[in-house]
C-alpha cells in the first residue's frame, strides 16, 4: 500500500508572496483534476480535557481572514470550539500528491455574513439544519425522517399537490446554526516527493502580524 510520490516538487521560488493566492492556485488545480469534493477539509478539536475529534467538513469561505465552515452551534465540534477556541484543517488533496495544513485560533463568523451564506442554501439544506440535532443520539433513522417531517409541516404547511406554484417560502435561520472562522497561525503546503523526502513550505505569521515562510523537514 506504498506508492511514490513523484508528480512535482515545491520549491520556494514556486510560492506566491502571500499564503491565500497560492491556497487558490493549488485549489484551481484541484478543481481542474476533477478531484472529489475539492473543498472539504479535515477539521481537528479539542475538548476542555483534551479528547481530540476530527470531521470532514466543506469549506466555505477562504480570504486573508482566514478558513470558514458552517455547522449547528450545539455540535460536538461547536461546543469543543467554544471552550477550547483553536483547531487544526487539512485539506487532503491526494489525487495530486498534495496538503495544505491550516493552524490558529477560531471565532465566530459574524451574523451578517452567516445569514448571507444561509441564503444561498437550498432549501433541502435549510430543511435538514433545523431538523437533525447534530451529534445527538437518535432511536433510528425514522426519528430523524420524522423530525424532517416536522420541519416541512412547519415552513410548508400545505401538501405538495395544494402548494402554489412559484418558489417555497424561506425558511429562516436557525438561532443554533453559525459559522467559524480559523485565523491561521501558520498555513503548510506540502507537496509529496520520492523517497519521502517531501516539500513542505510553511507560511507562519510573526508576532508584528506579518509573514514568512519556512521549509520543514518531512
Amino acid at each position: 500500500m506504498r506508492e511514490s510520490y513523484a508528480r512535482g516538487g515545491l520549491d520556494e521560488a514556486d510560492l506566491a508572496a502571500d499564503w491565500v493566492t497560492q491556497f487558490h492556485r493549488w485549489l484551481d488545480d484541484t478543481i481542474a483534476a476533477e478531484l472529489p469534493e475539492p473543498n472539504a477539509m479535515i477539521v481537528g478539536t479539542a475538548s476542555p480535557d483534551g479528547v481530540v475529534a476530527t470531521r470532514t467538513v466543506l469549506c466555505k469561505g477562504i480570504d486573508e481572514r482566514g478558513v470558514v465552515f458552517y455547522t449547528n452551534l450545539e455540535s460536538d465540534k461547536s461546543r469543543d470550539l467554544a471552550a477550547n477556541p483553536r483547531a487544526s484543517i487539512t485539506f487532503p488533496w491526494h489525487g495530486l500528491q498534495r496538503q495544505v495544513h491550516v493552524r490558529g485560533p477560531v471565532v465566530r463568523v459574524s451574523d451578517d455574513e452567516t445569514l448571507a451564506y444561509w441564503n444561498s442554501r437550498p432549501q433541502g439544506s435549510k430543511v435538514g439544519a433545523w431538523a437533525s440535532p447534530q451529534s445527538r443520539v437518535l432511536s433510528g433513522r425514522a426519528e430523524l425522517e420524522e423530525l424532517q417531517r416536522q420541519v416541512e409541516e412547519r415552513f410548508f404547511p400545505l401538501d405538495r399537490d395544494e402548494r402554489p406554484d412559484g418558489p417555497l417560502p424561506e425558511v429562516p435561520l436557525p438561532p443554533f446554526w453559525g459559522g467559524w472562522r480559523v485565523e491561521p497561525e501558520t498555513v503548510e503546503f506540502w507537496q509529496g516527493r520520492i523517497g519521502r523526502l517531501h516539500d513542505r513550505l510553511r507560511f507562519r505569521r510573526t508576532d508584528d502580524g506579518s509573514w514568512v515562510v519556512e521549509r520543514l523537514a518531512p
